[in-house]
């Protein structure tokens, strides 16, 4: 189990991971296991061809990997977050929402694995769901082990009691304001075969 006295923050076991994997492949998702970010990083970035267009969720995990990083050079990815960061939200809201509403390549996170493969998604936004379900060409997360929890119940706690308060904590620092949990995303099952990947560090 992936849940401690501390609260959600202990690291899965081999075994766990494995059978967590199988479980996420019955659900026509690939999983890759991996022992770090940097082995997180290579397996997400080998699977984006050279200029690829691509767009990232906002995700502490791809953060501390090294992969927003990696997605800055110019010569090697069309990243969407360069353009969509200059442009003006008032002004050009609709060509920034269509911009990102649908790239090739998606990156991101979740904020807790079932233990039988079920991948849940919070977002106060919700910029990135749509992406996540259905309007990326593929999908690649990359998710800490320590997310794995007994089921949808539990998912939803980690969500409320450990996510949502470290969010808060973040926004308040950087922005002086609040977060909330907006939307909710449970995937059960790909339909597209070779669409979605699962990195499991």
């Amino acid at each position: 189990m992936a849940k401690n006295q501390q609260g959600f923050i202990e690291a899965a076991s081999d075994k766990m991971l494995e059978e967590v994997a199988a479980k996420i492949r019955e659900r026509n998702i690939e999983a890759v296991i991996v022992n770090n970010g940097e082995e997180a990083r290579q397996i997400a970035l080998e699977r984006i061809p050279k200029g690829a267009e691509v767009h990232t969720g906002k995700s502490k995990t791809l953060k501390d990997a090294g992969i927003f990083d990696a997605l800055q050079e110019p010569d090697k990815y069309n990243w969407l977050r360069n353009k969509y960061i200059k442009m003006d939200r008032k002004t050009q809201g609709r060509e920034i929402r269509k911009l990102t509403a649908a790239p090739d390549y998606m990156l991101g996170s979740v904020q807790a694995i079932t233990e039988d493969g079920i991948l849940v998604i919070t977002s106060a936004t919700a910029s990135q769901i749509g992406p996540y379900a259905n309007t990326a060409g593929k999908v690649i997360l990359v998710v800490g082990s320590q997310k794995i929890v007994p089921d949808l119940e539990t998912a939803l706690r980690r969500i409320r009691e450990h996510v949502q308060p470290w969010e808060e904590a973040q926004v308040r620092a950087a922005a002086n304001i609040g977060t909330f949990v907006g939307k909710i995303l449970i995937i059960e099952r790909e339909w597209v075969n070779e669409r979605m990947t699962v990195i499991l560090v």
